[in-house]
C-alpha cells in the first residue's frame, strides 16, 4: 500500500499552489518504467526461488518485506531532499524487493485457471491504459475538483488499508474471506487507485519542481503497483470462484 502520510503531505502542499514543475511527470516517467522492469525481475527471481527451493522462500519473503518497508521510508526521505545520486540506487533496490514480495500473488495468478499469464498481462495493460487516460483528466482538473478528488481518494485508501489489516487478521486466525467480499474489496481498490492515478497528475506538478523527479516517480510507481495488485486480486477472485 502507498504511504498515506506522504499522500496527505502532497495534497497539503498542492493546496492553492500554482504549477511549480510542469515537466516533472515527463522527467519521472523513465524512472517509473525502470522501477517496474526491476519489479518484474524481482518477481521472476522470487518465482525461481519458490520453484527450486521453496523451503527458503517464506523466510526470504519476510526479510524482503521488512527491508522493503525500511527502504521505502529511507529512499523517500533521501529523494525528498533532492539527493538523487543516493536515492536512485535505494529506489532501484526497493523496486527489486517489491517484486520479490509480489511473488505469492503472481504465483496464485499463474495457477488460477482463467487468469495465468494473460490475466497478469491484462492487469499490466489496464494500469497502462489508466495512466494514459488519467493524464489529460488530472492535468486539467480545477483546484476545487482536484482537491475534492484528492481528499476522497485519500480517505478511501485509509479505509481500504484498515479493511486489509482486518482481513489479514482473519487470515492469521484461519478465517477465510468470502469470495463476494474479496471481489468487493478488490473492486473498490481498483476504483480508488484509478482515482489516485488521476490525482497524481493533478498533485505532482504542484508539489515537486522539475528536478524533483524521483519522489514524483515513487508516487506514480506506488499508484501503478497498487492498481496492478488490486486488478490482479479482482481477476483471481472472479475466476477462482468458478473452480
Amino acid at each position: 500500500m502507498s504511504n498515506t502520510s506522504n499522500f496527505r503531505q502532497a495534497i497539503a502542499e498542492a493546496r492553492n499552489q500554482a504549477i511549480v514543475g510542469p515537466n516533472v511527470i515527463a522527467n519521472a516517467l523513465p524512472f517509473v518504467g525502470g522501477g517496474l522492469i526491476l519489479t518484474a525481475i524481482g518477481t521472476y527471481g522470487g518465482l525461481q526461488v519458490l520453484q527450486n527451493n521453496p523451503a527458503i522462500f517464506m523466510p526470504t519473503f519476510w526479510v524482503a518485506l521488512i527491508g522493503n518497508l525500511i527502504l521505502f521510508f529511507v529512499a523517500n526521505s533521501v529523494a525528498q531532499k533532492g539527493n538523487n545520486s543516493v536515492a536512485l540506487p535505494l529506489l532501484a533496490t526497493y523496486s527489486l524487493l517489491t517484486g520479490y514480495t509480489l511473488t505469492g500473488l503472481i504465483y496464485v495468478a499463474l495457477t488460477t485457471e482463467g487468469v495465468g499469464f494473460q490475466g497478469i498481462g491484462l492487469a499490466a495493460l489496464g494500469c497502462g491504459i489508466t495512466f494514459i487516460a488519467a493524464r489529460p483528466i488530472g492535468s486539467n482538473l480545477s483546484d476545487q475538483d482536484g482537491l475534492a478528488l484528492a481528499k476522497t481518494v485519500r480517505l478511501g485508501i485509509i479505509a481500504l488499508f484498515v479493511v486489509l489489516l482486518i482481513q489479514l487478521g482473519f487470515v492469521l486466525f484461519g478465517i477465510g474471506t468470502p469470495t463476494y467480499l474479496e471481489i468487493a474489496i478488490s473492486g473498490i481498490g481498483v476504483l480508488l487507485f484509478v482515482g489516485a492515478a488521476v490525482v497524481d497528475f493533478y498533485v505532482l506538478p504542484r508539489t515537486y519542481k522539475d528536478e524533483q523527479y524521483l519522489p514524483a516517480a515513487l508516487s506514480m510507481y506506488l499508484t501503478y503497483i497498487n492498481l496492478f495488485i488490486f486488478i490482479l486480486r479482482l481477476l483471481i477472485a472472479i475466476f477462482g470462484s468458478r473452480d
